[in-house]
């Protein structure tokens, strides 16, 4: 169903699309930021310092639905939104509604609006892109950070050929098949109801336009928009220096050798028990994900705020 929302018209999934999803049975909950709805999951003790899991393109929230009850489990609030035009948030329908800076302004607001604080990220994909700004604009809120293959560009670096492909592919392509773009990037053979669980936020190719918009936002010139505000924000993740994490798989030609840069450049990355995830692909947490949340709360069990 279509709804005038400002000078967007925006579609909400229907609910029925989300009803009996291998894995995911974990209750909706919502946010609405400038009459946009954002939705998000939200397990275990609402007074526990919150855990925050921010999913990238095309994936929603379902990629963490095998995190999320180990990591609760152990006392911890689990956050994990979908991003706007992703999972059950809504979808605008032009890909020019869809922009970094719009995107970064959904999920602050989102953030903001929860009060969080004494978060710890865990950010893969374009949920590093946004998520990692959210550190530098917000330190303050943030306890700690894990990185999973993903990276925070500036312009000023070639984006690898695996990404380049991707990219060329996603603005070609007819159909953007998202469930069989999930399974082609996992090392795992996803069964046909994860994969129809994967589609199951867009029931046509109207729906699609911010998926089919995320690959073409990446800032790969210095000029790009987006480029010089990433620049700021490596200005304050180089003084970071609360626990920084790195977990990327051995099996993301995307991400590939980016764990390094952070290790690097991030003052919190020095001196921790950095992991390489075996037998992930780039969508790790489909792959390995009670091993990921096991990575998270034995890092924060040995980062005590």
């Amino acid at each position: 169903m279509g709804a005038t929302v400002g000078v967007m018209d925006v579609l909400r999934t229907p609910d029925e699309r989300f009803e009996n999803l291998p894995g995911y049975d974990f209750d909706p909950h919502y946010v609405e930021v400038d009459r946009v709805r954002i939705h998000y999951v939200d397990e275990g003790p609402r007074d526990a310092d919150p855990v925050l899991l921010m999913h990238g393109e095309p994936s929603w929230s379902y990629l963490y639905r095998t995190m999320i009850p180990p990591i609760a489990a152990a006392g911890r609030r689990v956050l994990a939104p979908d991003l706007v035009g992703f999972g059950r948030s809504d979808k605008p329908t032009r890909r020019e509604d869809y922009t970094y800076a719009g995107h970064l302004a959904w999920m602050t607001a989102w953030f903001q609006a929860l009060e969080l604080r004494h978060v710890t990220l865990f950010c893969q994909d374009w949920g590093g892109l946004l998520g990692l700004r959210m550190v530098a604009a917000m330190p303050e809120r943030f306890d700690r950070v894990v990185v999973a293959n993903t990276f925070l560009p500036t312009g000023n670096e070639p984006v690898s050929e695996a990404f380049d492909q991707w990219r060329t592919f996603s603005q070609t392509t007819e159909v953007f098949d998202i469930g069989r773009i999930i399974n082609s990037a996992t090392t795992t053979e996803l069964t046909p109801q994860i994969i129809a669980a994967y589609d199951a936020p867009f029931p046509d190719e109207t729906y699609k336009a911010g998926a089919r918009q995320f690959p073409a936002l990446v800032p790969t010139e210095p000029d790009a928009p987006g480029a010089a505000d990433n620049r700021d924000a490596w200005q304050v993740l180089r003084t970071f220096s609360k626990p920084f994490l790195c977990a990327f798989s051995d099996g993301d030609p995307i991400t590939r050798g980016a764990n390094k840069f952070f290790e690097r450049m991030v003052p919190g990355a020095k001196g921790q028990a950095h992991v390489t995830i075996d037998n992930g692909g780039h969508f790790l947490q489909e792959d390995q994900g009670p091993t990921l949340a096991t990575v998270v709360n034995t890092f924060i069990d040995a980062t005590p705020r």
